[in-house]
């Protein structure tokens, strides 16, 4: 409706006014080149709609997960109308941004290396149109949830674009960026470096010339239920929908913890989580809340492999989730590393540089493949005895263990839907300070963080762990 009013295709409401109890913001005219004559749509067809879900780096959606995610009607509905987007192969360069951004953000790690604006294909040709046919661009909504992200701080808004419908050396470099800049710095702060850079791109790129609109909500649990419900809803065609929905969002998607957790039993749903690629986020979203020494459980019945792509899982198979120094060496020497940064990124981003021990509980993974990855092995079956999933709350449980004793722990039933730390490890995070090169040679990558326990590590720490 929103959209529709701004065209003038029906009526417009009184331009303030408070809709489901929240305000429902003024709508500005349409630039002068819109033709908004068209009122009340005047043409008896229906519009062609196609549907591009934002993969990414991911494999494709099965016709289950379609039905699943965008229900019966659409997924049966003739001709398909769902777009399969190939981040290898179908992609366009449409400018970039400068090598200074890129070396800010990389603490000076990087120099001279401008960061590519890549898109699909397909998305970009809607920036044509022929008049006499149509009498304004395709229109292009760009729709998903705001919440905290382990690579751009905040998830969603262009990265919708850039990454979801992205190539390799845009994704690449942006998830590179991200490791190198601190994950730790990166979390829950909409308005960082690597953001900024997608921002320009947005800006310089992309406002110009494609009618996009940005469709953003934010959805936290039911409090009663335990069911995920939207919580806020904000649709513009800037960054400003954006930066409302990131306030929202860390309110309804942040837990700040008094104190660290020495043990963190994380559950990840089998429809959802098939890849390390994708189960690790239950090491992003809590790492910050994890005290020293500390345990990650991490119960798993769906992981079947490491990498959503062919190509990645090899790569994480051979190198392991070895932590920071140990895959910065390695990249330096491999060039099946140098091409693949989103992976060096992802092993960096799924270790816990040995302040933390991580034990995986995979259905579908053997003990060996775990343990060559980097993590602690723990058979599923006998870690679901112990902690029995069904019946476990979010937050704090306890268990009984020996001799009448019980033990406290911390359990998060899907860390997709939130971030967990602690008040001063937030609050000290989010620093954009640039570090000259030498200082991010002994910060980020240190020859001394060196893994332990069998767990890897990421980077952005001080000071590296204790022996």
């Amino acid at each position: 409706q929103f959209v529709a009013e701004y065209y003038n295709f029906i009526d417009t409401e009184e331009e303030e006014s408070e809709v489901g109890g929240n305000k429902r913001q003024k709508l500005e005219s349409p630039p002068p080149e819109v033709d908004t004559t068209a009122k009340k749509s005047n043409s008896s067809s229906s519009p062609e709609i196609k549907i591009m879900p934002t993969l990414g780096t991911h494999v494709p959606m099965t016709p289950k997960e379609i039905k699943s995610m965008y229900g019966k009607e659409l997924a049966a509905k003739v001709p398909n109308p769902f777009l399969v987007h190939d981040w290898r192969n179908d992609v366009v360069t449409i400018g970039h941004a400068p090598a200074e951004m890129v070396a800010k953000a990389t603490h000076g790690y990087l120099k001279d290396k401008k960061w590519p604006a890549q898109l699909n294909k397909l998305v970009w040709d809607k920036r044509q149109h022929d008049v006499e046919k149509q009498p304004h661009k395709t229109l292009i909504l760009s729709i998903g949830q705001v919440i905290p992200h382990e690579v751009m701080g905040m998830a969603n808004f262009n990265k919708n674009i850039f990454v979801g419908t992205g190539g390799v050396d845009g994704i690449n470099l942006s998830h590179f960026i991200g490791a190198v800049h601190g994950m730790e710095n990166l979390m829950g702060h909409g308005d960082n470096p690597l953001r900024s850079i997608l921002n320009y791109a947005s800006t310089e790129f992309l406002e110009k010339e494609l009618d996009l609109w940005y469709i953003l909500t934010v959805v936290g649990k039911n409090a009663q239920s335990g069911k995920p419900e939207i919580r806020g809803f904000y649709i513009g065609k800037n960054i400003d929908c954006y930066k409302h929905a990131c306030d929202l969002s860390l309110k309804v998607n942040l837990t700040l913890m008094e104190k660290p957790l020495s043990k963190v039993v994380v559950f990840l749903d089998e429809n959802k989580f098939h890849t390390t690629w994708l189960g690790n986020k239950s090491i992003y979203r809590t790492r910050m809340a994890i005290a020293d020494d500390g345990e990650l459980i991490i119960v798993a019945p769906g992981i079947k492999g490491f990498g959503e792509d062919g190509s990645v899982d090899k790569l994480i198979r051979k190198y392991g989730y070895v932590g920071t120094p140990a895959i910065m060496e390695a990249m330096e020497s491999n060039d099946d590393l140098k091409e693949n940064l989103s992976a060096v990124a992802h092993i960096i981003h799924g270790s816990s540089e040995g302040r933390f021990n991580i034990t995986y509980c995979p259905g579908h993974l053997t003990r060996e493949e775990i343990e060559s990855a980097g993590y602690k092995y723990g058979d599923i079956e006998e870690v679901k005895k112990l902690y029995n999933i069904d019946s476990l709350k979010d937050g704090w449980n306890k268990r009984e263990i020996a001799d009448g004793k019980t033990e406290e722990f911390f359990y998060v039933s899907d860390p997709s839907i939130g971030l967990w730390a602690t008040k001063s490890r937030f609050e000290s995070s989010g620093s954009t300070a640039t570090k000259d090169d030498e200082n991010v040679k002994s910060v980020q990558v240190s020859a001394t963080q060196i893994a332990q326990g069998g767990s890897g590590g990421v980077g952005g720490w001080e000071k590296p762990p204790a022996p």
